[in-house]
């Protein structure tokens, strides 16, 4: 996926064509970037299975092939100057477009096998068990919405339209998008809930990541408590969740991200006070023993004065 990501990229330099409002070679580099932190984050995972590391093994064997094999239907069209994804327009089209959706179940399926194990497994660290368990649980819901993209549009029939499905919604694909992402700016769309749901996988982890590395700071000493980041890793997890259905409720209403309405700028105000509400709580609320080691190691040297005084 990296080397692909490099080719891609030499390919939106050098290769001008525009299929659907995008360069063409946007959508697999987008994808094989996307893929190097999937599939990294799925590795440091599966290392830190304490039993079931063969089905483990095959696990991660499954979502790397169904990823590989996504990705070489992808280029392909885009070699042919064609739709990869809802293109029906002829039998191999719709050939490669079937494949790939055989493809995208397997690696979910392969995926949904890895949130098993990792349910299953016996990680010390509990904050650490449950960031990733959050994380691949809405990172599995992130990526089914995918199938909600090949449900045919407005004016679109099965089996005889050219084009079958979209990600967006309630405008046409290939329209106005917002910088980079290409998101439409004038109606809701899919692959926000798609993209923010598949990255709860990284960066669940990559907070409590930051929590223990913050712990470490006397500033910071109360994050050294194990209840605590696991408390902070739960609200961050519930507030992740609570975010991702907000913008996939947006996306359904035909509503564009950078234009909401009064009842999704309430509803993002409320799941921003919860989580600011329930953050305090924790960091305020004593735990009923030292929060750091430093203070451990304090009571415990004031122990052992007591003894030699005694």
């Amino acid at each position: 996926m990296a080397v692909l990501a490099v080719a891609s990229g030499i390919g939106l330099v050098v290769d001008d064509r525009v299929l659907t409002g995008s360069r063409i070679w946007f959508k697999p580099f987008k994808f094989s970037v996307s893929f190097v932190a999937y599939g990294l984050s799925l590795a440091w995972m599966l290392s830190l299975l304490d039993r079931h590391r063969k089905a483990g093994w095959w696990a991660g064997t499954i979502v790397a092939v169904s990823s590989l094999v996504e990705m070489v239907l992808i280029t392909g069209q885009v070699v042919r100057g064609k739709r990869s994804h809802f293109n029906h327009r002829t039998p191999f089209d719709e050939a490669v477009f079937n494949a790939m959706a055989v493809t995208v179940v397997i690696l979910w399926l392969g995926t949904l096998l890895v949130a098993i194990l990792l349910v299953r497994a016996r990680i010390v660290d509990r904050a650490s068990a449950w960031a990733m368990r959050c994380g691949i649980v809405i990172a599995l819901a992130g990526a089914a919405t995918g199938f909600l993209m090949t449900q045919p549009a407005p004016g679109q029939r099965r089996g005889s339209s050219p084009i079958v499905g979209a990600h967006s919604v309630g405008v046409p694909d290939g329209g106005p998008g917002m910088p980079l992402t290409g998101w439409s700016t004038t109606g809701g769309d899919l692959r926000i809930p798609h993209f923010v749901g598949m990255h709860a996988l990284q960066l669940l982890p990559l907070l409590l990541m930051a929590l223990t590395a913050l712990a470490a700071r006397p500033r910071f000493g109360r994050l050294a408590d194990e209840r605590v980041r696991l408390r902070l890793v739960l609200i961050a997890s519930g507030a992740y969740a609570a975010a991702f259905a907000l913008v996939t409720w947006q996306a359904l209403r035909g509503q564009p991200l950078v234009h909401p309405d009064g009842a999704t700028l309430t509803t993002a105000g409320l799941i921003i006070g919860v989580t600011v509400a329930g953050t305090y709580g924790v960091l305020r609320t004593p735990t009923g023993r030292a929060d750091t080691p430093v203070q451990a190691a304090r009571t415990n040297e004031g122990d052992d004065r007591k003894e030699l005084v005694s």
